[in-house]
């Protein structure tokens, strides 16, 4: 058996790890009987960490919300995955700072040799650019406005805003992050209707709107936002003819990358979308089926440009 001190912290961080243990799950875990874990919580409360309880047969432990701080308890794989997480973060528009600043203050709250395992990750690491296959720059992430739609989201608040320069009022459901872009899944309240809205084509209006009783969604919002994003989320939207029937072109496409639909001919209509018209023009190039662009009026002319100068790559043409 462990001696009671280490026995207090692996109690702290299993308190730590999960919202809510039984009496019965703590005592397995620390080897202990029920008795020593309703000791050892005692201890803990004469600490100054408040552990809520719930008592009777069955009786469940939580750490609840109190003025003492306690430690960070992380094992070694937890602490390395922090630590590699945040790494990769100082690569994303808006949050390189605040990163590399959570990393230093998680080593200084380490033990001594968890602090040396995250200092080597951070020294013998470097994260590179987290867009690279596009040549349009990332959005910065405003984190106040992030932080305010999540709270928005948990406290079931309408929000006022601009999208795009357009006055909405939406009811804000879920926070999506996809192809380094966040997204707020919400319903307009006038009609009812589902949309992902990019959070950096956000504005936020004061005041907010009125508090809303959530309504079920239809469905699963990461899988709408992501097909829905094909189709209206981004800065270039094209219409493109496949010489092929849906079957084959969705075979060779991601489907929440756009849509496809049938011709009476049998052949399709892809409806997708991109950064740039030169980031559209790789993806339907990368289709390896005869295409035909229809819209919009620059991505036709650039794949005419493509065209030509592919031409001339080719020796003898």
């Amino acid at each position: 058996m462990a001696t009671t001190s280490a026995r207090l912290l692996t109690l702290l961080g299993l308190l730590q790890s999960r919202p809510d243990w039984s009496g019965a799950e703590l005592a397995e875990r620390l080897d202990v009987t029920d008795r020593t874990v309703r000791n050892d919580v005692a201890r803990l409360r004469d600490l100054g960490y408040p552990v809520d309880a719930v008592r009777g047969p069955g009786g469940r432990y939580r750490l609840g919300a109190g003025a003492r701080v306690p430690p960070l308890l992380l094992d070694d794989a937890e602490a390395v995955a922090v630590a590699v997480g945040l790494r990769r973060t100082t690569a994303t528009a808006g949050f390189e700072d605040p990163a590399r600043s959570a990393l230093a203050k998680l080593e200084q709250v380490m033990p001594d040799r968890l602090r040396r395992r995250l200092a080597s990750i951070r020294d013998a690491s470097a994260s590179g650019p987290e867009n690279t296959d596009s040549n349009v720059e990332d959005p910065a992430v405003d984190t106040v406005v992030l932080a305010a739609l999540a709270d928005a989201v948990r406290d079931h608040q309408g929000l006022r805003a601009y999208y795009r320069d357009e006055p909405v009022e939406i009811e804000p459901y879920r926070l999506v992050a996809w192809q380094r872009r966040w997204f707020l899944v919400a319903r307009a309240p006038s009609t009812g209707t589902w949309a992902p809205y990019r959070v950096d084509w956000l504005r936020l209006r004061t005041p907010g709107g009125r508090r809303f009783t959530p309504m079920p969604f239809p469905g699963d919002m990461t899988e709408f936002t992501v097909r829905e994003v094909a189709r209206t989320g981004w800065t270039v939207h094209a219409c493109v003819t496949v010489d092929a029937p849906p079957d084959e072109v969705l075979a060779r496409i991601n489907p929440t990358v756009g849509t496809v639909e049938a011709t009476d001919d049998g052949r399709s209509v892809l409806v997708t979308g991109g950064d740039s018209v030169e980031v559209v023009a790789v993806w339907i190039g990368m289709l390896g089926l005869d295409f035909h662009v229809e819209e919009p009026p620059a991505l036709v002319a650039h794949v005419r440009v493509l065209a030509e100068r592919y031409a001339r790559a080719v020796p003898g043409t």
